[in-house]
């Protein structure tokens, strides 16, 4: 058995995640769309030192080839025809 306020945070946490787990595949993915969307840009985390080089790589990369670059309508038609 829990004790104290910590186990009570516990164990309301699992039982709130049981219940969100019950929730059907497109409830869930609401769910997570409409936390997403309560963060404001004030709340953002700022990215890791190991985020800001790989970002700085690929924008290099692309500035040396930008003929590889996909256009978004090619690369949505894509994930959508892989993903129905």
């Amino acid at each position: 058995m829990t004790t104290g306020k910590s186990g009570l945070i516990v164990a309301i946490t699992k039982l709130l995640m049981n219940e969100l787990l019950e929730l059907s595949p497109e409830e869930r993915i609401q769910l997570a769309e409409d936390l997403w969307d309560s963060i404001g840009p004030e709340e953002m985390p700022s990215p890791t030192e190991e985020q800001i080089q790989e970002a700085e790589r690929r924008y290099a990369d692309h500035l040396r080839h930008p003929e590889k670059a996909l256009r978004w309508e090619d690369v949505k038609a894509r994930l959508l025809a892989r993903y129905r």
